[in-house]
């Protein structure tokens, strides 16, 4: 036959629309077309195909060639075509059986030897496959990430002569074991019991742990704030499976993924020089950034003042939203950003204000100008503001080690659980009307609170984060409703930084 179909798959976002690659032979002179709208790395699958398929003892057609990936009006980048397109030629020439075409997608990068390359985001491709009910050929270097989705039948394979004789009922493939992944990664987590002293920053942090709540950690250099950051994710419950595929999903669709952190939360933490795409998510087509990674995880900004100023200005919508979408001229891609953020900073710029080890050399002017690079409307999104103190060299050396993180996750385990049977996500993520239903404290709660709101001046936002930290306060302790003591607590990190 001179025409063929064959299926692959794009990237599109987190999505994985279905591409299909036909591909005619006519007769004319030899000319090898590629339409449907490819970018530079898709158009050098030409030369990639002839060598691979000469490298793989085939006939290369000496006719017209021409390969329409359509949808036409979908972009296509990458070299992950380059497997669908030669396995086109193949059949369309008669050289490869086309019967088993109906039930297989492909997806793969080609050698000049006709060798498979890993390509990024096939878990993405293996999910949409399976939603289709078909396998998936695809390297053998993705096999393990492609066959956590679970419905899928992954088809790993070393060369393109191997994939054709499995075509030509010769060698069948064969599928990759669905090995249920570990529910931890492989990888050593740091430990809380490491953490010496700063019981108040050890209580923020797993009350930030049991209500997904953002985390601002501030105080003199070498006091433990990025310690106690690197921490969080090992307090955190471990993940369900779909919120473990879709963090797979992001970080496959980013670079590829490992398996051994199958379950694990990610923990992202970009140096302050990072632009805003790069945080955010851009380019040309657009790709996920440091918030999407963090996805159902934690994002760390340390040293958070030396952020460029609309870096964290772009923060604001996701924080509240869940989602990030990156539009450009001719693409728009949405992707999932609900992750934890925790950040970091020094009281002035020196570091030292407020310190009794060494004394701070800045002016009133300059502490003003360091704290007024976080925008009001930035940290009023943040839930909880703890000052991490120096502590004296001798209470440091004869503080006792602290609880362990397994000890500190099994109650923010159990407070999430709490929030699950309830409301169905964390107390974080609750929206106006889920607040006054579940967070509503009692009357000496709810007093108090009013005087809060009216001395320290705080604001709508303010007053339903305060309301949902103190329903994780109470959560922890086993309470059906906040009261005072817990009001007082949510009130107490909400003080701002100019209070401290």
């Amino acid at each position: 036959m001179s025409l063929a179909l064959v299926r692959a798959r794009a990237l599109d976002g987190l999505d994985a629309p279905e591409v299909a690659v036909e591909v005619h032979l006519a007769n004319g002179l030899p000319a090898f077309s590629l339409v449907g709208l490819p970018d530079t790395e898709v158009r050098e699958a030409r030369d990639r195909v002839r060598a691979a398929i000469l490298s793989s003892q085939f006939e290369f057609p000496q006719r017209r060639i021409t390969v329409n990936l359509a949808p036409a009006d979908l972009p296509k980048e990458g070299g992950r075509f380059d497997l669908a397109i030669a396995v086109g030629i193949l059949v369309a020439s008669g050289q490869v059986a086309a019967e088993r075409l109906e039930a297989l997608e492909f997806c793969g990068e080609l050698s000049l030897n006709g060798a498979l390359r890993p390509v990024r985001g096939v878990l993405a491709a293996a999910l949409a496959a399976g939603r289709e009910q078909r396998a998936l050929v695809l390297p053998a270097g993705n096999a393990a990430e492609a066959v956590l989705a679970r419905r899928t039948t992954v088809l790993p394979a070393a060369s393109l002569l191997a994939v054709c004789a499995h075509l030509n009922a010769h060698t069948a493939l064969e599928p990759q074991p669905p090995a249920a992944p570990a529910a931890e990664g492989g990888r050593a987590v740091p430990d809380l019991a490491e953490v010496r002293g700063q019981l108040q920053a050890r209580r923020a942090l797993e009350v930030a742990a049991a209500g997904a709540h953002s985390l601002l950690l501030f105080g003199p250099p070498g006091t433990g704030k990025s310690m106690l950051a690197q921490r969080l994710a090992g307090v955190l419950p471990p993940m369900g499976e779909d919120e473990a595929l879709e963090a797979a999903a992001l970080a496959s669709i980013e670079g590829g993924f490992d398996p051994r952190d199958w379950g694990r939360r990610p923990f992202r933490a970009p140096h302050h020089s990072a632009s805003a795409a790069a945080l955010v998510g851009g380019g040309a087509i657009p790709r996920p950034g440091e918030i999407s990674l963090a996805h159902h995880g934690v994002l760390f900004l340390d040293e958070l003042p030396e952020f460029d100023r609309r870096v964290l200005e772009a923060l604001r919508e996701p924080l509240e939203s869940g989602t990030v979408t990156v539009s450009r001229a001719r693409r728009r891609a949405e992707f999932p950003a609900r992750f934890q953020l925790v950040a970091a900073m020094n009281p002035c710029p020196c570091g030292h204000a407020g310190d009794p080890r060494r004394a701070c050399r800045c002016t009133p002017d300059q502490v003003a100008r360091y704290r007024g690079r976080l925008s009001g409307p930035l940290l009023d999104r943040i839930d909880l503001t703890v000052e991490v103190p120096a502590i004296d060299t001798e209470a440091l050396l004869g503080s006792p080690a602290g609880e362990r993180s397994a000890v500190v996750r099994a109650r923010v385990q159990a407070a999430r659980e709490r929030q699950l049977a309830r409301q169905g996500g964390p107390n974080a993520h609750l929206g106006p009307a889920e607040v006054v239903r579940h967070c509503t404290p009692d009357d000496r709660g709810e007093a108090l609170l009013r005087q809060a709101m009216k001395q320290l001046a705080l604001s709508a936002r303010a007053y339903h984060r305060v309301l949902r930290v103190a329903r994780t306060l109470a959560d922890l302790s086993g309470c059906e409703r906040p009261g005072a003591a817990q009001v007082a607590e949510a009130v107490q990190y909400r003080r701002s930084l100019d209070a401290r």
